[in-house]
């Protein structure tokens, strides 16, 4: 089952969750939605060891 990639991106945005997880297979369908989503410079991505992938809403005050 394919992840709703948009709905994670939005739910990052209304606080509902913290973060997701995105693997590597799942890279270039979850690209394509997150290149058009309207607030993807407030979503951060940290690469994990394998090839994950951890989304976090930024933080803005805590940006220098």
């Amino acid at each position: 089952m394919q992840k709703n990639y948009q709905e994670l991106l939005e739910q990052l945005m209304n606080g509902q969750i913290e973060s997701f997880e995105i693997t590597p297979k799942e890279f270039m369908d979850f690209q394509d939605i997150f290149m058009d989503f309207q607030h993807r410079k407030n979503v951060v991505g940290s690469a994990q060891r394998g090839g994950n992938v951890i989304y976090k809403r930024e933080d803005k005050h805590t940006k220098e």
